[in-house]
Formats: C-alpha cells, sequence, structure tokens
C-alpha cells in the first residue's frame, strides 16, 4: 500500500469512526423516543408512527439523494446532513424543556432530522469512491455496513441502560453531540483534502430511470424475486414495529434494550459464517431453505412470554438472515447488465423496502385495533389461542407474529415451486461481483 493510498486510507477511516458514532446516536434517539411514546400512550400505533416519521422521509428521498451526491462535493453534503439532523433534535429537546410536548412535535422533528439523513447517506457511501482505490472497495463496504448494523446492534443495549440512569433528554444531547463530531470530522478532513470537483453528469434523469425500469421488467425472474422479497419485508416490518411495545410488556426497557442488541448480534454469528465457509452455488437451495427456517423462528418469538425463549427464537431468526439476503443478491446481479446496475439497484431498492413502509403504515392499527383485543381476558381467541399463547397486553403482537412467521415459511415454499426464480441460477456472467453491502431484510 503506498503512502498516497495509506493516507486515504486513515481519512477515510477517520470519516467512518464520526459515522459509526453517529449512527449509534440515532438509534439512541430512535429506541429511546419510541419507548416514551409508547409508556405515555400504550398504544403500539403511536410508537410505530415514529418508525414512519424515522423511514419514510430517506425513502422518498433517496433518489434525490443520490443525484446530489452525484453532483456536488460529498463531504459537503454529508456536513449539510449530519448538521442538518441536529435541528430536529434540538426542536424535541426545547419542547421537552418547556414541558407538556406534544406527540405530532416529536414526530415533527424526527421527520425533520430523517429528511437531512436522506441527504447524507448517499454521499457517505459514495465518498469511498472518492477516497480510496478499487481495490479497498470491499474493506470499505464492509466497514459501512458494521457501521449501519451498530444501530441495531449496540444502540438499543446502550439506550436501556442510559434510560434508567438519565432523563430522554440528556440522550438527545448525545445524539446531538455525535452529529456535530461526525461533521466536524468531515469538515477538519474538506479543509486539509481541499474541495472535490464533481463533474456533472449529462445524462437525462428521466431517461435513465426509465432505462432502469426497462432493464428491471424485462426479466421475469428478478421481478418474481423482487416481489417476494417485498412481501418478506411487509412481515419484517411488522416485527421491527411491533418488537419493543411486545418487549415493554414483558419487561423492563433495560431488558428490552439489550433482548434487542442480542437478537441483532444473530446477523453478525450468520455473517461470519458466510465469510468462512462461503455461498457459492444452489442460491435458491439456500434461500429458500433459510427463508423457510427463519420463519420458524420468527413465528417462536411469539409462543412465549419468556423473555429467554423470546431471546433465543429473535437472535435465531437473525442469524439467518444473511444467507437470505447474500442469495438474492447473487440471484439478481446475475441477471442484470453490469453497465445498468446502478440504476437498476436504486428502483429494486424502493420497491422491496415498500414492504416496509406498507408494514410501519399498518402495524400499529392491526396491534391495537384488531389482534390485541382478540387476546384481552374477554376476547374472542382468550380460551383458544389464549390458552396456548397467553392473555393480555401485547398478546396479539405475539399472535401477529406467529401469523407473520407462517407466511414466510409459505413464501420460502413458493419460491422453490417457482420456475422463473429457479430459471436465474442458470444464468452466468453478464452481472457483477458480490459488493458485500446490500442488506434487504434487517431490523
Amino acid at each position: 500500500m503506498t503512502d498516497n493510498s495509506t493516507d486515504h486510507y486513515s481519512k477515510f477511516l477517520l470519516i467512518w469512526f464520526g459515522q459509526f458514532i453517529s449512527i449509534i446516536g440515532s438509534g439512541l434517539t430512535i429506541f429511546s423516543l419510541g419507548v416514551y411514546v409508547y409508556q405515555q400512550t400504550g398504544t403500539a400505533s403511536s410508537y410505530v408512527f415514529i418508525l414512519m416519521c424515522a423511514f419514510l422521509p430517506p425513502f422518498l428521498l433517496k433518489p434525490y439523494g443520490g443525484i446530489l451526491a452525484d453532483r456536488h462535493d460529498r463531504r459537503l453534503m454529508m456536513v449539510i446532513g449530519d448538521s442538518g439532523s441536529t435541528l430536529g433534535l434540538l426542536f424535541i429537546f426545547i419542547m421537552m424543556l418547556k414541558g407538556n410536548i406534544e406527540l405530532w412535535q416529536i414526530y415533527l422533528g424526527i421527520a425533520i432530522s430523517s429528511t437531512f439523513s436522506a441527504f447524507q447517506e448517499p454521499a457517505y457511501k459514495a465518498l469511498i469512491t472518492d477516497l480510496l482505490p478499487e481495490n479497498q472497495y470491499a474493506k470499505a463496504s464492509g466497514l459501512v455496513q458494521l457501521a449501519s448494523s451498530a444501530q441495531y446492534l449496540i444502540s438499543p443495549f446502550l439506550a436501556g441502560i442510559l434510560l434508567t440512569i438519565m432523563d430522554i433528554k440528556f440522550v438527545f444531547l448525545i445524539d446531538v453531540a455525535t452529529f456535530l463530531i461526525a461533521s466536524s470530522i468531515v469538515i477538519w478532513i474538506r479543509n486539509i483534502s481541499g474541495i472535490t470537483q464533481i463533474t456533472k453528469p449529462e445524462q437525462n434523469n428521466m431517461a435513465d430511470l426509465k432505462e432502469g425500469i426497462q432493464e428491471f421488467s424485462k426479466n421475469r425472474g428478478v421481478v418474481n424475486l423482487v416481489i417476494t422479497t417485498m412481501f418478506v419485508l411487509f412481515f419484517v416490518g411488522l416485527l421491527q414495529s411491533l418488537i419493543i411495545p411486545m418487549l415493554l410488556n414483558l419487561t423492563t426497557v433495560k431488558a428490552a434494550g439489550i433482548t434487542q442488541s442480542i437478537c441483532a448480534s444473530g446477523i453478525l454469528i450468520g455473517s461470519l459464517f458466510i465469510g468462512v465457509f462461503g455461498n457459492k452455488n444452489k442460491y435458491v437451495k439456500t434461500l429458500s431453505i433459510s427463508l423457510f427456517i427463519s420463519g420458524i423462528f420468527f413465528a417462536n418469538l411469539g409462543f412465549s412470554t419468556n423473555i429467554a425463549y423470546v431471546t433465543l427464537a429473535g437472535f435465531l431468526f437473525f442469524a439467518t438472515l444473511p444467507f437470505i439476503n447474500t442469495s438474492i443478491e447473487v440471484l439478481i446481479r446475475k441477471n442484470i447488465d453490469n453497465s445498468k446496475q446502478g440504476r437498476v439497484w436504486s428502483i429494486i431498492s424502493m420497491v422491496t423496502y415498500l414492504g416496509s413502509i406498507i408494514a410501519f403504515a399498518v402495524a400499529g392499527f392491526l396491534a391495537d385495533k384488531i389482534f390485541n383485543p382478540l387476546l384481552e381476558p374477554e376476547g374472542l381467541l382468550s380460551e383458544t389461542a389464549g390458552s396456548i399463547i397467553g392473555v393480555g397486553e401485547s398478546r396479539g403482537i405475539a399472535l401477529m407474529f406467529i401469523i407473520s412467521g407462517l407466511m414466510i415459511s409459505i413464501i420460502a415454499l413458493l419460491i422453490w415451486k417457482n420456475k422463473k426464480i429457479k430459471e436465474l441460477e442458470n444464468i452466468e456472467g453478464q452481472g457483477s461481483e458480490l459488493s458485500q453491502n446490500k442488506y434487504y431484510i434487517e431490523m
């Protein structure tokens, strides 16, 4: 490694460290606000709407964020994104200091913060290309993915502990501090490196989008796989939306945070297994089997009120996700023209995560108005399903998890029987290598 490349990699590591702690800070806020709102209202709908405010703006603005990242200094875009995100947090902090903060003020603050993050994330990921030579892309991409996972692996654990020793307002200040640290690092690197000149692309954005849609839609197997993934993400979105409300009715805030972190650590174990032993063929078979097993573990989240049992089921569920994600990505990459993959991946990302957005939109209503009432002491299913999974608060959510897990296992069987998806495995050579940083199914 030359001195110049070493210098660039050192700069990347500094930026990565800033983003790493910033992502942890964001996770602290999301977890803490979710707990606060649920404890204040007692409704899953109020909690889930926080997730909507956190994820919907980036989902809608992602294409525009990518365009801006290609046309402007990416380090400047990161500074604007990180600094702007503090505005929403400070708004919530000030409203809490004034007392009697209302739900709409919390939602507005989260939406403001997440809107700025939509412009920061594409610039951050694209910055790898600016700073590093091609032979360091894979290593850098792995670090970026590790940092992204910190929101689920580290933040719930820390937040659960912090909320037992300090007021939630101080958690916001920690998050603001992490944003400012991340921004300061990028500003310093930008000052010592100079401004990166970005050549504006001459292509028509709408024409590129149309071409990407055509490339995506011409392969029925890819379309079938992506639509199937969208349905899987709908059910996983229900888990993401409702796991904390269910845990808070089973245990303490601290234990709920620790449980979520332990569950998410299953991703690391699955990824390590793939890294050591590999997964180089029979991707449809691997996808079908791992998805079927994940559905079984998902369903087991709802069968017991024992927190150790729930934690084990969650850990095993997350351990299957790397096998699912890797199989999906390889099958798609092998069947998409390499020169058009950038446009196609943005479309695929939008389509698949539509499942999560729909789940966020309906999860609260399904839990509060339909499933939880069914398993109240005098509920319609209290003497049938209730005799198996229990009766009381959040047991309706447990029933939703059981149904969702079984549906995922059924989807796995449908994938195995889908001829168009099986044909994807027989295509060789036109796609690109595995990028190691795309994760479709996650918390």
